[in-house]
Order: C-alpha cells, then structure tokens, then sequence
C-alpha cells in the first residue's frame, strides 16, 4: 500500500468537505456582503438530522433529503429573523450577528440531541476498494461524487435559472442589480437557503465517516472559512481549489505532526491574510450587500 496514495485519498475526501462549506460562505459572501459563520452549523443540522431521520425509520434517500431541505430552511431563518432586520448596519455587527446564530443553532442542537454522538450507515456497505495502492472508503467515493454534483448543480442552477442569475448580477454589482429590479432581500434570503442545503450535502455524506455530534460545526465551519479566503471570498472555483488545498494539506502534514493537523488550517489563513488577502485565485467577483 502506498502511502502517498493513502494520503491523496485522504486529503481529497476532508478537501471536498471544505470545499462544500466553502462554496456556502462564498454564495452568501458574494451576494449579501456577509461572512455567514453560522455556515459550520449548516452541516452539523445535515449530519444529525439525517442520523435523526433515519433512526425513526425514514430510508435513507428520504432522510437526506429532510435533513437538506430543513438546513435549508434554518438558513432562511437566520437571513429573516437575525441579518435583513440589521441590513444597513455594520459589517462587524453582521458578523457577531451570525457568530450569534451559530450559538444558538449549537444550543439548540444540544438541548434537543445531546452530548452522544450519533451514527449513520455508509451509504454502500463492503470493506474498502484497493485502488492504486490505496484502501479507499466505499464513502469517501460519496463523498466526492456529492461535491462533483454539486458543483455541477451550482453551476446550471448559475447559468440557466433566473433567480441564479439574478444572484450572479448581485454578485457582480449590487447597486445595478437593484436599478433593473433585482430585491436585495430575495436574493439574500436565496443565498442562504442555498448556503444552508450545500451546508447539509456536506454533512449528510460526512456522517458516515464520522459520527455525527452537536459542536462538529465549529471546526468545520472555521476550516471552510480557511478554504474560502484561501482561495477568495468572492470566486467559487477558487473556494474548491482552497477547500481541496487544505484538505491535501492536512493529509500529508499528518505524519508530521497529527497533534497539530488542525493548527495548520490557521497558519494558512494567516499566511495567506499577510500574502495573498484577496486569495491565491483572486476574488473574482465583486460582493453584494444588504
């Protein structure tokens, strides 16, 4: 078994998890102005509402399927109850705003699960696939094809609907985006309830490979804020490209040091704050606003 193999295996499946929480702090960035760190809660909702679903008895397609659509409607509620009353005001209060989301979507999470952690079936039971000298997980390959998926969902949903393109003209100009009639609080509220069921894919394809916890968002969350700004706040592709990045470096700093594996995370997000702020693929896009 090769382990250079075992790693790229490795980093490419957490990578396509950053990915996906990346893309959801982009969509919302790029549309709204804001930087959503109640994004990280969005998976944990997918991964312990599927767990929840399917114990009661849904099938597992279903389960999915709830567990995305009520993420995504978590992340309605968020946009209408927590930032389109605050709209106009400063971007620090925008953050705390969501900072403050997070915490209450964790609190409620504990209250109503706990502190056990919850599993949830590989999607295709069978030991794991040797391939090119690597043993890989028969859900890692969920894993990926979900964030290819996505991103294909993403950009037809971008390129051939209305209301993505109209989030794409937000995107690129706010205010000319309202002189042609584009409502800044439709398209908020679309970016989060897209954010919240990206979020939830995530979750639902990662619980199997870990077991699902109340606070597994925090971590996630930070380390998709990482992926985005790595790869710029505003570019889509670039959020996928940093995702993966850290994912990679991850997997391979590991036999260095496994301790300090999450550290790394941040010393990327320092470095690239000092070196590349607007991120190694640029920002691509301009940002909206409230």
């Amino acid at each position: 078994m090769s382990d250079a193999a075992q790693y790229l295996v490795t980093g490419l499946t957490l990578g396509s998890i950053y990915a996906l929480v990346a893309l959801g702090f982009v969509t919302v960035f790029s549309v709204t102005g804001v930087i959503n760190f109640a994004q990280g809660e969005f998976v944990m909702l997918g991964a312990m509402l599927a767990a929840q679903f399917v114990q009661v008895g849904a099938p597992l397609p279903l389960a999915a399927l709830l567990a995305v659509a009520g993420a995504a409607l978590v992340g309605a509620l968020v946009f209408e109850v927590g930032l389109r009353p605050a709209r106009g005001a400063s971007e620090l209060a925008m953050i705390i705003i969501t900072i403050g989301a997070s915490t209450a979507i964790r609190g409620a999470a504990l209250l109503a699960w706990g502190t056990d952690p919850r599993p949830l079936a590989a999607f295709t039971p069978g030991p794991p696939i040797e391939l090119a000298g690597a043993a890989v997980v028969r859900q890692s390959l969920w894993v990926l094809g979900a964030t290819a998926a996505v991103l294909v969902a993403l950009h037809l949903f971008f390129s051939t609907t209305a209301m993505g393109r109209a989030l794409r003209a937000c995107a690129v100009n706010a205010v000319a985006a309202r002189l042609v009639g584009i409502s800044p609080r439709h398209t908020g509220l679309a970016a989060f309830v897209l954010s919240g069921a990206v979020g939830a894919v995530a979750g639902v394809v990662l619980a199997p490979l870990s077991y699902a916890t109340y606070d597994m968002g925090l971590m996630l969350g930070l380390k998709g804020f990482v992926g985005a700004v790595l790869g710029g706040m505003a570019n889509p592709s670039g959020a996928v490209a940093g995702g993966l990045a850290l994912g990679l470096l991850e997997a391979f700093g590991t036999p260095i040091s496994s301790a300090y594996k999450d550290a790394a995370a941040f010393i990327v997000l320092i470095l690239a704050m000092l070196l590349r702020p607007g991120g190694l693929f640029g920002r691509g896009l301009g940002r909206g606003s409230l």
